[in-house]
């Protein structure tokens, strides 16, 4: 019997991990822990550990470690108190191996932590690009920290493996999300106004803007020259969920609650949709609109077209449903335009997404299951002609 630790520290990181974590509760030579921190634990973000105890799975540990400050400082003062407190969690629960998904700074705390506990790690979305967050070095450092690699796409393990790791620790399993998007049940419109108590029609454009933390581009500027965008669009209600955690995300917070309190009949803003009421919107709505790493890689097998704004996702794979848009209100307009066009329609009805057919959660375990504990790590040097 493996033991296998899970971490999860936001909505969208949950709701991606889902599939994985059922097959894992599941396996009868498998034995689930659950480890559950960051926004999951914040009423400001929706407490949405209660979702997750509603699907069914027991959490074996909650970390707190937000702090109420969104400055840089107050950031890495909360991976600090992260850090000692999976120190404690890790200690007593004691898995075989740690499952961490992606690039947040919860994730590279409880990295740091089991890597100097000696306790495996699988990381899952390694090797991507987002040059617009410092998510971008700390996915790599995790990648660094970790012993199995379960990658999106075979450029992205290629990307790993040139990070200094072992190609046979390297899997292309493709995006956890498309497997979800095979296998939610998706629901009426009717059944989101009812749990949200929204009274959302369509037309209707999803919308999700996260805070820019590394790079040149100013965040309350753009979140700015969006709102102004999208007043441009009467015609269209907007949804609107709540950015992540990150520095800045407060302020951003406070003017889409004003945002939205001053338009009331068309502008609705819900801190968390949940996995299934989101998947459910982006097919309802006529685009998704945000710098959300979700309109990148799940949101083009739905058949819908993304506008991604700004650098925040500059550097990942997109399919050709997704268009990027500068950071002007003009920029903003001109794509959501474009995104509404028939073409855009038709395109997102036909394209190829990058990240895979859905089928990621089986292979994650399946070599879980199989693989040897792994022994200690040797880098991997690329054969090549060397500098004098």
């Amino acid at each position: 019997m493996k033991t296998i630790a899970v971490f999860t520290g936001t909505r969208a990181e949950y709701g991606l991990l889902h599939p994985l974590l059922t097959k894992l509760a599941r396996h009868p030579e498998m034995d689930l822990q659950l480890i559950v921190s960051g926004m999951h634990l914040s009423p400001q973000f929706g407490e949405t550990w209660r979702t997750i105890e509603a699907d069914g799975f027991a959490i074996d540990a909650k970390v707190e470690m937000l702090l109420a400050s969104d400055t840089s400082c107050g950031v890495a003062k909360s991976m600090g108190v992260g850090v000692i407190g999976f120190a404690d969690a890790l200690e007593r629960l004691r898995p075989d191996c740690l499952v961490i998904l992606g690039d947040r700074y919860e994730a590279l705390a409880i990295a740091q932590v089991a890597a100097v506990m000696r306790i495996p790690i699988a990381h899952l979305h390694g090797g991507e690009l987002t040059e617009g967050a410092y998510d971008d070095p700390i996915r790599h450092a995790i990648t660094k920290l970790s012993h199995y690699h379960f990658v999106a796409s075979g450029e992205y393990r290629q990307r790993v493996i040139q990070m200094g790791e072992q190609p046979g620790s390297v899997w292309n399993v493709g995006a956890l999300g498309i497997e979800n998007i095979r296998t939610v049940p998706r629901v009426p419109l009717s059944a989101i106004n009812e749990k949200f108590k929204l009274d959302l029609k369509p037309p209707f454009l999803l919308v999700t803007y996260h805070p820019v933390t590394a790079g040149d581009e100013d965040s309350e500027q753009t979140f700015g020259n969006l709102l102004a965008a999208l007043d441009e669009f009467p015609d269209h209600q907007v949804l609107i969920t709540y950015p992540n955690a990150d520095n800045g995300g407060h302020r951003l917070i406070q003017r889409l609650e004003q945002y939205a309190s001053e338009r009331t009949n068309r502008v609705f803003a819900v801190p968390s949709l949940g996995m299934q009421c989101y998947l459910s919107a982006v097919e309802h709505c006529d685009a998704v609109v945000g710098n959300s790493s979700s309109g990148v890689i799940e949101v083009p097998s739905l058949k819908t077209p993304t506008v991604n704004i700004g650098v925040r996702q500059k550097g990942r794979l997109a399919a050709a449903s997704v268009i990027h848009s500068g950071t002007t209100r003009e920029a903003i307009q001109e794509a959501i335009t474009q995104a509404l066009a028939p073409r855009a329609q038709q395109v997102a009805e036909t394209c190829e997404n990058p990240y895979g057919s859905g089928e990621t959660s089986a292979r994650i375990v399946d070599i879980l299951r199989n693989e040897p504990p792994p022994g200690a790590k040797r880098f991997h040097d690329i054969s090549g002609p060397h500098e004098e």
